[in-house]
């Protein structure tokens, strides 16, 4: 005999719509873009909302009264004047403004520097085969420049890839005829090569280079370490000596390819903010950009076939498009209510720093703060604030930024990481570069300023903020 028995559960499922949902609220707008491009190319039941659906909709007083259908003896004598010669720009109506867009930099064309490197390549003197060993050793540098594989290892790829004999000796003359082509140390293997380069470069131009390449030519290891100590006593020299050999060193790219050199034929990619931040009456407020976005509509020039049609498989066709143009319209209502609630609760939570732009003002914060005030689960504000920009008046931030741990101060008051971490780098640019503070004696003055951290968390902001420790940071 069966035992039948009853129970009850509580389980949490989350729907496939919902979890698109929250996938959708990741994009960011430039996502958003090319999502709703995408569906509209796919999507037949999905337009766009056009100039003249709003001028329909304009047409229509609060009555209801078709408001074309006004005076028509306004209109008796247009053909008495609709011949007169009117300027073109008085006929004209522009109510674009051009605050509505933003600054974005003018567009170059973008060269990388291996076609650069072709294109000098190509105008020397050189034999197909020459071209076609360049072209190669070109693409075999590295994303800095250097040349990580011996001549041999070239030859052999060459001679597999294109079926050829590739000797040895013909890559080794390649190699160096691509070596002085610019910048100065391209496809040399490593550091001390290229710096050697570039100082026989300097040679050249009739620089006085020789402490300087015996120091990167017998004592780079110890100018790393700024054992400067050893490198006089080495080479027999005094502290003024070693100081402008070093500070010729220091003027050398550590990279063939780097963005000094790259900045003229590269350009960094353009972030597009998500908000708007900007102040109205002394008071802080906030948009979407979201200039791009078209407005969308359900097309229901389908329904005549809708109603019309027998045929099952036409019909389930346009029921699925129409409920997929109608979720994405809802989802990005509900993008948009989202990501203005979650902003305006990080303008409030940290209302100091919009007010100043200034990173000290900045108080500790959670994700879980945020979601409480706004009633939503923590990973909807990640993704809400994961990858998302601000435009503000003192320049764009990313949202990811606002949010820091704290401690609290000997006083009681809990601050921000984030204005440790700037008291700390202050510190460290008012230091004495000949003795510079270590991670000990900056955990002391932390102390003394309120903020009682261990040496441990010294290093680790000091990491964050990308600056060395306290042996490298030494100068002469």
């Amino acid at each position: 005999m069966l035992n039948l028995s009853q129970t009850q559960k509580q389980t949490l499922r989350i729907s496939p719509s919902q979890i698109q949902l929250l996938n959708f609220l990741q994009l960011s707008t430039l996502e958003l873009e090319e999502h709703i491009k995408t569906e509209l190319e796919e999507n037949p039941m999905l337009e766009e909302v056009s100039a003249t659906d709003d001028a329909e909709m304009d047409d229509f007083d609060k009555d209801g009264q078709d408001s074309t259908q006004s005076n028509s003896s306004d209109y008796l004598d247009w053909d008495e004047y609709n011949d007169d010669d009117v300027p073109n720009y008085k006929t004209q109506l522009n109510n674009y403004s051009g605050d509505d867009d933003l600054y974005s930099a003018p567009i170059v064309q973008q060269v990388s520097w291996r076609d650069d490197l072709k294109e000098q390549l190509h105008v020397l003197a050189l034999t197909e085969r020459q071209q076609l060993l360049g072209d190669f050793v070109i693409d075999s540098l590295d994303e800095n420049g250097f040349l990580k594989y011996d001549a041999e290892a070239i030859a052999d790829d060459v001679s597999f890839t294109n079926n050829i004999f590739v000797d040895e000796t013909d890559v080794e003359e390649i190699i160096r005829i691509i070596r002085k082509l610019e910048p100065v140390g391209i496809a040399t293997s490593n550091l001390q090569e290229c710096l050697l380069a570039q100082l026989d470069h300097k040679r050249e131009q009739g620089c006085n280079v020789e402490l300087a390449y015996e120091v990167v030519l017998n004592n780079l290891d110890d100018l790393a370490v700024r054992n400067y100590e050893k490198i006089m006593r080495t080479r027999e020299i005094c502290a003024e000596q070693l100081k402008a050999a070093v500070t010729l060193i220091t003027s050398l790219n550590a990279k063939p390819i780097s963005e000094e050199n790259v900045s003229s034929i590269l350009v960094k990619d353009n972030i597009i903010p998500d908000y708007l931040v900007f102040y109205d009456d002394n008071k802080i407020e906030v948009s979407l950009n979201s200039n791009q976005i078209p407005p969308l509509k359900v097309n229901n020039s389908f329904n005549d076939l809708l109603h019309g049609t027998a045929d099952k498989a036409t019909t389930h066709y346009i029921h699925t498009k129409i409920s997929a143009a109608n979720w994405l319209i809802d989802a990005i209502q509900q993008r948009e209510t989202t990501m203005l609630k979650t902003m305006r609760t990080l303008i409030k939570l940290q209302e100091e720093f919009f007010k100043t732009g200034n990173v000290q003002k900045l108080k500790p914060m959670t994700l879980k703060d945020v979601a409480e005030i706004i009633g939503m689960d923590i990973s909807t504000v990640s993704r809400v604030t994961s990858g998302k920009y601000a435009q503000t008046p003192f320049g764009t931030i990313h949202l990811k930024d606002l949010f820091s741990g704290g401690i609290f101060t000997e006083s009681g008051t809990e601050v921000s990481n984030r204005e440790i971490q700037q008291t700390l780098a202050g510190l460290i640019a008012g230091e004495d570069k000949n003795a510079p503070l270590n991670d000990f004696q900056l955990a002391d003055l932390l102390a003394q300023k309120g903020y009682p951290i261990a040496r441990r968390t010294v290093a680790k902001y000091r990491d964050h903020l990308g600056i060395q420790s306290a042996q490298l940071r030494r100068v002469l």
